[in-house]
């Protein structure tokens, strides 16, 4: 799910759909209106996914998608090198997530750990672990 907001009331920080893939703003510029045209933003994100560098540039006035971060909590059940099956501590649903690359966040993930992972666009990210 994602939400339209114009450009302008972004920050350095939000997220973004640039190209597709949702974004978290890393740099964020402005440039003045002319006398042949509008404020432009000039926006550059790294993909929550897939760690790749974006930019996107439009006027500030036009509008944009902001995906929807569901922030969740999940105990891990079990794990392989490349899976981690998760059960979501709401509702008991039980699924499995790609292992992160973080190696921080790699060495505290253990069996019986809860974990913070967040929900966007029907695709699931590991966070941090809680405790």
């Amino acid at each position: 799910m994602s939400r339209p907001t114009d450009l302008g009331s972004l920050k350095v920080g939000s997220y973004m759909m640039i190209e597709g893939e949702p974004c978290k703003i890393v740099e964020y510029d402005k440039s003045k209106p002319g006398k042949h045209g509008s404020a432009k933003a000039r926006v550059v994100g790294i993909g929550l996914f897939d760690d790749v560098k974006r930019s996107h540039v439009s006027p500030v006035s036009a509008n944009v998608e902001v995906p929807m971060l569901e922030k969740k909590t999940g105990q891990v059940i079990s794990m392989t090198d490349d899976i981690i099956q998760l059960m979501d501590l709401a509702n008991y649903e039980v699924f499995d997530v790609p292992n992160t690359t973080d190696t921080d966040l790699k060495n505290k993930i253990q069996n019986g750990v809860e974990i913070e992972y967040w929900r966007v666009l029907g695709r699931n990210k590991l966070v941090r672990v809680k405790g």
